[in-house]
């Protein structure tokens, strides 16, 4: 009989362990799973993107289509404006903008540094997407003259921004887009002092709260430096931190 009740209580006390193993597991990866979306999405424009959480990653599908005039939208849409500028064919009749990207809904900062690559780097608020600083294989400053007046142009691939996007951020806090590495970016100024921030790490990059945020966090910033003869201020060169 004793046998027995040593055998039923170590069968018990197994089965509790592995219970409890099982449930510990399954509560580590709840918590790493978002179930909302950071409050910066809220920003982005409804009518191009559709943004939504899948697993710890966010997926954005964008039209790529901007929700400012510019020439690009080709005469006769109720975008276009003339601009003085090297144009190529217009968005609506030539190009596919749609771009879809899968960013970390929890950037990892703790890995290496990426460098950015031809193509998109990141989506913006617009619907658009954001570019880094080269053209073609080479420097921004040969293709200065096809940029309409937000810094953005077609060529190749989609219409998108290589500089600071003035139809919604012009020297100030305001969001510009998320990033491929899923950490967003921000105007020139810093919301939390209302001036340029200073001691920005490569990237322009900063640890401080925002208007999507209550608590520090680590975002970008276009740098305060004008770039070559574009008279403006690059959109983001890289390297990406939250790889």
């Amino acid at each position: 009989m004793k046998i027995n009740l040593l055998k039923a209580s170590f069968i018990g006390i197994l089965i509790l362990s592995i219970t409890y193993s099982c449930s510990s597991s399954e509560t580590e990866i709840e918590e790493e799973v978002t179930t909302t979306l950071h409050a910066a999405y809220a920003s982005f424009n409804a009518e191009a993107t559709t943004i939504y959480i899948d697993g710890s990653n966010v997926v954005i599908e964008t039209t790529g289509l901007p929700d400012h005039d510019t020439s690009y939208w080709g005469v006769g849409n109720d975008g276009y404006i003339e601009e003085d500028i090297d144009e190529t064919p217009s968005i609506m009749s030539s190009n596919n903008n749609a771009v879809t990207i899968t960013v970390d809904a929890t950037p990892n900062l703790t890995g290496n540094t990426i460098s950015t690559d031809f193509n998109t780097i990141g989506i913006a608020v617009s619907g658009a997407s954001i570019f880094n600083d080269q053209e073609g294989g080479g420097a921004l400053d040969a293709a200065a003259a096809s940029l309409d007046w937000t810094g953005a142009h077609i060529g190749p691939g989609v219409y998108h921004y290589h500089l600071e996007p003035k139809a919604f951020t012009d020297d100030d806090e305001n969001l510009v887009g998320v990033l491929l590495d899923g950490v967003f970016l921000y105007g020139r100024k810093c919301n939390s002092t209302g001036t340029y921030p200073s001691g920005l790490d490569a990237s322009g990059g900063h640890t401080t709260t925002t208007q999507h945020t209550t608590e520090a966090e680590y975002h970008y910033h276009i740098i305060n430096e004008l770039y070559s003869n574009t008279g403006s201020y690059i959109a983001f060169e890289g390297p990406y931190q939250g790889y």
